[in-house]
């Protein structure tokens, strides 16, 4: 028996692929009907998926379902959101890993996306190896909140209080390991302050407990919680981006006190691996192009989340900064991965 070019020859039979031409065959096939059809001006499958790996119904899913809105004319094709939410994003998360690199799947995420490693030893991915960045969508500052009668009326008597009464001071969030608890918990080792931790399953929850007395702060995605500052119902102490964010100009950024506190969050898009060329160049335009839609504008404003959508590079950037940087904090912070 002889092999040439990864076909398998056996006397007196007839040609048969191997396994491995046979994926390339497929991949190149792939990429030339995205050819084709992207020459003719036309998105090459007639559904594409926009999957979200958390509840329906959060900021997320709400973001996702404005821009695929938008999309559908943008690129002539129908965009659906699906919700494939469970531990911790990996699932809706995996499922993009494993679609075909054909359009017809995207990722809509946050920043949890590069902490998924570190938390789960068993994932069977790498994010940055096995997704292919699209673009940031937006930054969404984390907020540290209060409720509107706590007796905190600022961070620094909160600081001032927690290095005074170690552990006495408790903070909610939606689970061990979310980005909402490796904020508060790193807030809490840099302000060198005891806190303890009380794991919910998701922000509206934590909501509810601090509503109710049950915690004393919790930090939240300004994108799910401004509406309820501005209408008094929580008080805001600290922004968790390096600097003030314009929407509230008079909130300090956390730095100011505890100089080097930065826990961006930010929601993104990610294709499959393997994306062609021209789809990813295309997709990376339409979200360009709706950057400044009304609608998408009002959403971002009210939510105090700065717009991005300029493209893979920082993206890219981003994934490669902070994924080993989680990893040192769930190091640092003793989180068994699973």
């Amino acid at each position: 028996m002889t092999r040439s070019m990864g076909w398998c020859l056996d006397a007196g039979k007839t040609a048969r692929p191997s396994r491995r031409s046979t994926l390339l065959l497929l991949l190149a096939a792939s990429s030339g009907l995205g050819l084709r059809a992207m020459a003719d001006g036309k998105w090459p499958v007639p559904i594409t998926r926009f999957i979200s790996p958390f509840a329906a119904g959060g900021a997320l899913d709400v973001q996702a379902r404005i821009i695929a809105e938008l999309l559908k004319s943008e690129l002539g094709t129908t965009f659906l959101v699906e919700t494939h939410p469970g531990a911790g994003g990996a699932i809706g998360t995996r499922l993009v890993v494993q679609a075909a690199p054909d359009g017809s799947a995207f990722l809509f995420t946050s920043s949890s996306v590069s902490i998924l490693p570190a938390l789960n030893s068993h994932l069977g991915f790498d994010p940055v190896r096995d997704l292919s960045p699209i673009s940031v969508v937006c930054d969404v500052p984390p907020l540290l909140l209060v409720g509107p009668d706590s007796r905190f009326k600022d961070l620094r008597q909160l600081i001032d209080e927690a290095r005074a009464s170690p552990g006495r001071l408790n903070y909610g969030s939606g689970g061990i390991g979310s980005s909402n608890h490796l904020a508060a918990a790193s807030f809490a080792r840099m302000a060198k302050i005891e806190m303890v931790h009380i794991p919910y399953g998701g922000t509206a929850q934590t909501l509810n407990a601090l509503y109710a007395g049950q915690v004393d702060l919790i930090f939240a995605p300004s994108i799910e919680v401004l509406a309820h500052v501005r209408e008094g119902q929580l008080r805001v102490l600290g922004v968790g981006m390096p600097e003030r964010v314009s929407a509230l100009p008079e909130v300090p950024a956390i730095a100011e006190l505890v100089p080097g506190y930065a826990v961006p969050n930010w929601f993104a898009v990610f294709a499959p691996a393997r994306l062609p060329e021209n789809l990813r160049t295309r997709m990376v335009q339409a979200l360009a192009s709706i950057r400044d839609a009304p609608l998408l504008r009002a959403r971002f404003e009210a939510g105090a989340a700065v717009p991005r959508l300029d493209g893979p590079d920082l993206l890219a950037k981003r994934m490669a900064e902070e994924k080993p940087r989680w990893a040192e904090v769930v190091t640092q912070l003793g989180i068994q991965p699973q």
